[in-house]
């Protein structure tokens, strides 16, 4: 399994997403994005927005870049972080060739307890379709990811992986990978400064546990 490390963070992804009405279904048309993430190559969000579920989820950099593109009045942002969901963009890894590696919803989470089990199937389902591509899914709702992939087969070049806190010392008691993603505008020592400045050591060290393509998933729902 794939562990990422996230005590505070505030990325600027440079991210274009769309939401229309009161519906959480959004048809306008979207591409996936390039983005500044050095552990990724593109950002897929067949969904986008989100609700807290832990204290990890206080400097969500996903929510706090909602809140200033809707401040911008940017298309789209007009209903800030609330959950959308959107079908239109599902596709979208099917017209790419390049091998590329995918954060999949870096705006949202793909686990999130209001998208239903069918579509997070269709996300699963063009992952199938795609071999030559990698995808990242993090997702911090552990339960609900181990009891939808445990009747389903994982596709091989899936990388599943749950966003925890406080875990470095529990990765090594079980021998897990271990992979410390950022600090992000929040250094350890608590203070705020740019992401680049801030790093990616931890306790001296840099992290960077990456899984086997058929890592092991929780057993219990």
């Amino acid at each position: 399994m794939f562990l990422d490390f996230r005590v505070r963070g505030n990325d600027k992804n440079g991210l274009i997403l769309t939401f229309k009405g009161s519906s959480i279904y959004d048809q306008d048309e979207i591409m996936s994005t390039r983005t500044k993430i050095e552990w990724t190559e593109q950002t897929w969000n067949p969904s986008t927005g989100c609700t807290k579920v832990s204290p990890g989820c206080k400097h969500c950099y996903a929510e706090i870049m909602a809140r200033r593109l809707k401040a911008m009045g940017v298309k789209g942002y007009e209903n800030g972080f609330s959950l959308a969901l959107h079908p239109n963009r599902l596709n979208e890894p099917l017209a790419r060739r390049k091998p590329t590696m995918y954060f999949v919803n870096s705006m949202s989470d793909l686990f999130h307890e209001d998208i239903p089990d069918d579509f997070i199937g269709q996300v699963f389902e063009v992952m199938k379709q795609t071999p030559h591509h990698t995808f990242q899914v993090l997702t911090k709702r552990a339960e609900r990811m181990a009891c939808f992939l445990k009747p389903r087969e994982v596709p091989d070049n899936a990388w599943i992986g749950v966003t925890v806190e406080n875990i470095k010392g529990q990765c090594d008691a079980n021998n897990t990978f271990f992979f410390f993603k950022q600090w992000g505008a929040w250094g350890v020592d608590g203070k705020r400064r740019s992401k680049k400045a801030n790093g990616r050591l931890f306790v001296g060290h840099t992290w960077d546990g990456m899984p086997p393509l058929n890592g092991l998933l929780p057993t219990t729902c």
